[in-house]
């Protein structure tokens, strides 16, 4: 649910203040546990570690960005794949029309 225009967007007052001593484009990683903090223009071109629960996802911020959370871009949940036979046969015929798909470029360019 979106937060009321009001109130305006929740912005961590400390992440700004660590923002504000950089300059943009600076590759140092800003380490931050705020991941319900919006993405604001000041940010652009900065790289923060969201953490995630466990460890601290590396997040470069662009335009594209602005206005959502960080957190969206720290995912928490790791998906593996959806296991079974059918899956593994399924990779497996993947698998096979690469390499007829790599043969045949390499036979058309010789």
């Amino acid at each position: 649910m979106a937060r009321s225009l009001k109130k305006g967007p929740y912005i961590d007052d400390r992440l700004l203040k660590k923002i504000s001593d950089k300059k943009s484009g600076d590759k140092t990683v800003i380490k931050t546990w705020s991941r319900a903090c919006t993405i604001t223009p000041e940010m652009i071109g900065f790289t923060f570690g969201v953490h995630n629960g466990k460890e601290f996802i590396s997040v470069y911020i662009t335009e594209d960005m602005v206005g959502h959370k960080l957190g969206e871009f720290s995912l928490t949940r790791k998906f593996t794949r959806h296991g079974g036979r059918m899956q593994k046969e399924q990779e497996l015929e993947a698998k096979q029309k690469e390499i007829d798909a790599a043969k045949a470029a390499k036979g058309e360019s010789e």
